[in-house]
């Protein structure tokens, strides 16, 4: 099995709210290693501190009363990688204010302006 991507530990600041697989995949109602599959196929990003891999809280969203991943967040993490950006780089812009769009791509995602945010990041190609 390929190892699973991840940020470093200094990736985010410490305001970001994170949560550890096992809460991931509660939220979401899978299994940890569904949660492993889809950091492997990058529909998600991690990072890593103490050795113990987290998830963003934001790349998580309630909708009807289901937990799902933000939509449009898999393709732009796709954007990203494929424009060589590593973990660290893909969290460090995802949550850094754009005054473009106004505001963070990761708010901008959640809003439901992702055909904006992944042409932003095409642009950064």
């Amino acid at each position: 099995m390929s190892p699973i991507p991840a940020a470093s530990a200094d990736a985010l600041g410490p305001d970001v709210a994170l949560l550890a697989l096992p809460d991931v995949a509660a939220q979401l109602g899978i299994g940890v290693n569904h949660v492993h599959q889809a950091l492997r196929e990058r529909k998600l990003v991690s990072l890593r501190r103490t050795g113990v891999l987290y998830v963003p809280a934001e790349f998580l969203q309630e909708i009807g009363g289901e937990t799902t991943i933000v939509k449009h967040l898999s393709g732009t993490i796709t954007v990203l990688s494929d424009s060589g950006f590593t973990p660290d780089e893909m969290l460090d812009w995802l949550f850094t204010a754009d005054d473009s769009l106004p505001g963070r791509p990761i708010d901008a995602l959640r809003g439901d302006r992702g055909r904006e945010v992944k042409r932003r990041a095409q642009a950064l190609a």
